[in-house]
Order: C-alpha cells, then structure tokens, then sequence
C-alpha cells in the first residue's frame, strides 16, 4: 500500500511539473556589460536544484572526509570495550566454573584494561562500577582459594570504587559479600556489623535476611534470629512447614537460654499469639518454668491452650505431646504441695467424664484424686489406667502410686507386687531398643 501511494505521488509531482513547466513562457535576462545572457524560466530553475544537489553532496563528503578521525577513536574505543566486556565475562564464567586462579587473572586484566583506556583520554562513564565488579570477582575468587591478603585488597579496592557517586547500586553488593565472606569465616559479628550497615531496603532483602539468620545463629542471638526467620517466613523464603519449624526451634533454643523465671518470663513475651500456642514452645516452656522454680500458677496458664487443643481434639496432638502434658500438670501438682486449683480439677475430671476410655486422662484424674486424698478414687482410676498405658515412664509412675496406696492401707503383699511390677516396667523401657 505504501509503494502504491508513493508512485501516485510521483506521478501528481510529474503532472504538476509538466503542467507548470509546459507553458512557462518566463525568461530571465543577466546583464554583464558589454554582454547580456538570456535564459528560460525553466532552465534556471533546473540550475539552481543541480546547484543545491551538487552543495548538499560537496558538504555531505567534506563532513565525512572531517568525521573520519573521531569515527576512528569511536571505533578503537569500542573495540578496546569489547575488549573489557569480554574479560569481565570470562573472570564470572570462570568463577561460576570453580576455576578460581583464571577468574582471578581476568578480572585482574579487566582492571589494566581499563587502567591504559582511561590514561589514553578515554574515560568511562561506568568505569566505577567495571573497577568494584572486577575486583569484587578478585576477591571473591582468593577467598575460594582461602587467600585473605588478596581477597582484603581486592575487596578494601572494591569498596573504594563502590562509594563513588556512579556505582552507589553496586555498594550493596560488596557489602552482602563481605557479610558472606565473614559467615565462611564463623565471624558472626563482622556478618551481623556489614548487614547492619545495609540501607533499610536492602537488609529486608531475602538474601540479606538469610544471612542474617545465619549470623544471628552463629552468635547465638537467638531473639534475633527468631525475629529474622519470622521476616522470612512472612516472605515466603521457605514452604510453611519448613518456616513453622525453623522458628519453632529457635523458640525452644531462645527458652532454653533463660536461667531464671523472669529471663523465662521475658523470653515468653516475645512470642507473637501463634507461636505461644505451638504444643511444643507452650510444653517447653512450662516444663522450663517449673525446673527454674517459677510460679506453678503460670505454667498451667501456659499450657492451657495445648490442653484445650488436646481434649476438645482441635487438631488431636501425637501421644508424645501428650504424654509431655500429663507429666507437665503432674509434676506442677507434686511442686504445689497441695490440692489442684478448683478450674484446673472442674477441666481434668470434665475431660475424664468425656473420654472415658482415654487412658491418661484416668492416670492424670487418678494423681488429682491423690493430690485430693481420695485414696479409693485414686486407685480405683489408676487400675483403670495401668491396662490400657502404653508409654512406660506412667505405668511405671502409676505402679508407684498404687503401692504408696498399698502401704497407707498397710497392705505389705499389694504393695510388693505394686512395686515389682513398676521395676519389670522400668525394666521393659531400659530393653526396648530405639528406633530412629
């Protein structure tokens, strides 16, 4: 469509032409004294076009004839470019391939490239941001090669060119590469002062936030890493259950590191609501409480949402879960010297009349009942238990019990077959080989 609409326009410019020019009887008189020249229109017109074409081309080939000297240093410039581009290629490729001694080498040749480009007059725009890469890919090849005094220079070199006003994006970079570097070299506080001095955006990068975990770990900084690896978590650097366990372990590590109630009581605060609801954090950390001798009261407040979660089965917990609860509330009755609180009995005989055949709940109604003095209660509920137990540390808990039942009643003979038959359940534990 466009050639057919440009042959009509030729053919309209030639109709015109033909038009104008056919009946132009107009004539042009020059007067050079003694001499004077008659011309047609037409034939002048025609002149002065030749004369414009034949210009126009007479500039055009001077200003090609003048351009040939700077199209030349354009072309070596370039060339020597190129040049530079394809060493810095070959130092990365050779990095990514492991071959640590030639990328070292490029990169190093990358940088005399660049050095006699810039003494010859040629200065790059990007030549700050070309210097930090290549000896940023210098130093990162002799900290393969465990050579700190090269990877030092090169990388304090990197450094300097990342910190001048065109190659500010790279800083960043060399930062997040030394707080690596530092990791390979267990220094934990020289990863944790280089991710800190990242610009806010920059540390809530992912790979800023995996590093930091890592240091955060390596330092035992377990608050931060738990704040760290909830950042993750929420984006999305792991599957959910590979996040739900990286913070539940730190949870336990940051329990474990509290030596006193209030340290516990601290570490417990920092807990978000989902976290202190976990079965494993919550059981931790009533368990934690009553060995440092913390308050019983707030133990059980604790352990009150896994207890709700294990009797009304919102998600029914394994039976090692369960068994940690029941030992939990036990050994909180044994540290209380005296009766169960009235809500913590109203909930375990309430649970105990609603699972009737739920082993543990008799064992654990029966030791309220102990605590309670109901002695006939109590022995009644753990013989109920004793058959259908299946983890050994209560049976043998529960044999116990009844033989100090035995003895009140002075009853020598019961109270020797209760204790023998807690000895053959220890003894049953002890042989049972363990299974991983």
């Amino acid at each position: 469509m466009r050639i057919v609409l440009s042959i009509l326009t030729l053919f309209a410019i030639a109709v015109a032409v033909a038009l104008v020019a056919g009946n132009n009887q107009g004539t042009i008189t020059l007067f050079w004294p003694p001499y004077r020249v008659d011309m047609s229109l037409n034939l002048v017109l025609l002149l002065l076009v030749g004369a414009f074409v034949l210009m126009h081309i007479a500039l055009r080939a001077l200003s090609a004839l003048f351009a040939m000297p700077r199209e030349a240093r354009r072309w070596r410039l370039q060339h020597k470019e190129r040049a530079l581009h394809m060493a810095l290629l070959d130092s990365l490729s050779h990095l990514t391939a492991g071959r640590f001694i030639r990328a070292r080498k490029s990169a190093e040749l990358v940088l005399v490239q660049e050095t006699a480009l810039e003494r010859g007059g040629d200065k790059l725009a990007y030549g700050a941001q070309l210097r930090a890469l290549s000896h940023l890919v210098a130093a990162d090849s002799a900290h393969a090669l465990h050579n700190r005094d090269a990877r030092e220079d090169h990388f304090q070199q990197a450094l300097l060119q990342a910190s001048l006003k065109d190659a500010q994006e790279t800083r960043e970079g060399v930062q997040l590469r030394a707080a690596r570097w530092a990791l390979d070299d267990r220094d934990a506080s020289a990863a944790l002062r280089w991710l800190d001095e990242l610009p806010q955006g920059a540390a809530r990068r992912t790979i800023a936030l995996r590093l930091r975990l890592k240091a955060a770990r390596l330092a035992h900084q377990t608050r931060v890493a738990l704040e760290t690896a909830r950042l993750l978590a929420k984006h999305r650097a792991f599957s959910e259950l590979a996040g739900q366990s990286i913070v539940r372990g730190l949870a336990l590590e940051h329990l474990g590191a509290a030596h006193d109630p209030a340290q516990l009581q601290k570490a417990w605060a920092d807990f978000d609501g989902a976290e202190q609801v976990m079965p494993d954090i919550a059981i931790a950390a009533a368990q934690r409480l009553l060995a440092l001798g913390g308050d019983v009261v707030m133990s059980r407040l604790w352990l009150l949402p896994v207890w709700e979660r294990m009797v009304h089965g919102q998600g029914a917990l394994p039976d090692v879960q369960r068994v940690k609860v029941i030992e939990t509330l036990e050994r909180g009755f044994a540290l209380a010297q005296g009766a169960p609180d009235a809500p913590w009995l109203t909930r375990i005989e309430t649970a105990q009349l609603r699972s009737p055949g739920d082993a543990m709940l008799q064992y654990l109604a029966g030791i309220a009942c102990m605590h309670l003095q109901l002695w006939g209660k109590a022995q009644q509920l753990l013989k109920q238990s004793l058959p259908l137990l299946r983890n050994s540390a209560l049976e043998q808990n529960a044999w116990l019990m009844l033989a100090v039942l035995a003895e009140q009643r002075e009853d020598a003979s019961a109270a020797t077959e209760a204790y023998r038959n807690a000895m053959r359940s220890r003894e049953d534990d002890a042989a049972t080989p363990i299974r991983g």
